[in-house]
């Protein structure tokens, strides 16, 4: 996120894991300010005393306090479900009656719909599904948004600021958030996977690893870096390079043979429809 300071209400995180600890970590920017702290819970005793080292966090472990979850969401107005999604409906069922009204609950469980949520749950509690990405651990994230159908506009607004302390929010229906999974939340593994096969024409090229490491991760960094600053589009920051008759429009007339557009149109559409699978219990 950006310098500007952002003021959050007390928030209760249930599950700590990569995600958990990623959002947990912009939390704890200095640009953020949570009033009332932030309790974490976690099964691990001993991860809950890592965690509760951590200034303004309170932590407790599930696997010795059996209230744990319970007493984690009481007076939270952000209360942040970040368990596998198998776990879901009986962590709801624990802290239904411990939640306080007007509380905003937000799913970080992939798969797992509002509606579920929502029937789970007080009429008094708003819910909103989210989707974040991995790069939330560098404070890089893209995370989509969804609201269910009891959140009023301040509610999305908060749970907007929340994401936006480790990346950029972009706010979808539902209907549309499997989809967003296939871009965004696949999408970091599509990039490795580019960098991988870059990084291995290197090498069969004769640089060491260590070279082609730093040729490639260099260029994709810096590719990236250059198309958020110059506000261009890819389109034309490709053409600039691209020299009439020379060697970059040899290897782009190779790739474009290879129709990338619909490959990567294929490989979305088998992701989503996996996605769907899913969320049918497939």
């Amino acid at each position: 996120m950006d310098d500007a300071q952002a003021t959050l209400p007390t928030i209760a995180m249930l599950g700590a894991g990569s995600m958990g600890r990623a959002i947990l970590s912009g939390l704890l920017e200095p640009t953020v300010s949570v009033s009332g702290g932030i309790r974490v819970t976690n099964r691990s005793e001993e991860r809950a005393a890592e965690l509760a080292g951590l200034p303004g966090v309170t932590a407790y472990a599930t696997a010795s306090d059996p209230d744990a979850n319970r007493r984690a969401v009481e007076g939270a107005r952000l209360v942040i479900v970040a368990v596998k999604p198998g776990m879901v409906p009986g962590l709801l069922t624990e802290i239904a009656d411990s939640l306080q009204p007007g509380a905003v609950v937000v799913s970080v469980a992939a798969g797992v719909t509002t509606a579920t949520f929502e029937s789970l749950l007080p009429d008094s509690v708003a819910v909103v599904r989210s989707m974040p990405n991995t790069p939330a651990v560098v404070g890089r994230a893209v995370t989509g948004i969804s609201p269910g159908l009891r959140s009023e506009p301040e509610d999305l607004a908060l749970v907007r600021t929340l994401f936006e302390t480790v990346g950029e929010v972009v706010e979808v229906p539902e209907s549309q958030l499997d989809a967003l999974s296939t871009i965004s939340g696949s999408g970091p593994a599509y990039v490795f996977l580019l960098i991988e096969a870059l990084t291995d024409a290197a090498v069969r090229k004769g640089f060491t690893p260590e070279q082609a490491a730093a040729l490639v991760n260099g260029t994709f960094l810096g590719a990236a870096e250059l198309l958020v600053s110059s506000g261009e589009e890819p389109a034309e920051l490709r053409r600039r390079v691209t020299s009439p008759n020379g060697t970059t429009e040899r290897a782009i007339a190779v790739l474009q043979e290879a129709d990338l557009p619909d490959l990567f149109a294929r490989a979305t559409d088998a992701a989503l429809a996996r996605a769907r699978e899913l969320a049918a219990g497939a």
